[in-house]
């Protein structure tokens, strides 16, 4: 784990079982320069306190399931939208040429991306294999008015759709 658990302060950390760290145990030497700093420890816990003072995971579970109902409503509206697939506020949106055989549409994703950057100062980025896969990752803190930002950026599927099909 790593970069979100220091909000900006560069940490990370290892997580296992005690099965696993016991093997690396004993003969295996192991040296961090960094390891256990008290000042990215201190980071940590105050990222940690705030996530469970303000309820961030509650609210990016409940910010979530409303972006799953509207984005499932543009798949069903637009034929470029593969599938759309996510948990909480990291959804992915898949860009294909035609539905039925999954073809995927990069082009489209970085034209997207392009224009989301360009015209709204929203930062998207593309994925997977063919990076055609919009990845959709706000911070924990994404309110209600971010979802309509984003729901009035979908709006340029619509029109990437149509320029698509003039080719």
């Amino acid at each position: 784990m790593g970069k979100p658990m220091g909000n900006g302060f560069p940490v990370s950390a290892v997580v296992t079982t005690r099965k696993i760290a016991n093997a690396l145990g004993g003969n295996v030497g192991y040296f961090n320069t960094y390891g256990g700093n008290p000042v990215a420890c201190a980071a940590v816990l105050g990222v940690m306190r705030v996530i469970r003072e303000e309820k961030l995971l509650d609210h990016s579970q409940a910010m979530g399931e409303k972006f799953e109902r509207q984005l499932s409503q543009l798949k069903k509206k637009y034929q470029c939208i593969g599938d759309v697939r996510g948990v909480g506020l990291f959804w992915g949106i898949d860009l294909v040429k035609d539905r039925s055989t999954r073809e995927p549409d990069q082009e489209l994703a970085l034209s997207l991306i392009l224009k989301m950057r360009r015209e709204r100062g929203i930062l998207l980025n593309a994925d997977g294999p063919h990076t055609n896969i919009l990845k959709i990752k706000p911070p924990l803190c994404f309110n209600k008015q971010n979802l309509m930002d984003v729901s009035r950026f979908l709006h340029y599927l619509e029109r990437g759709t149509r320029k698509e099909k003039e080719k």
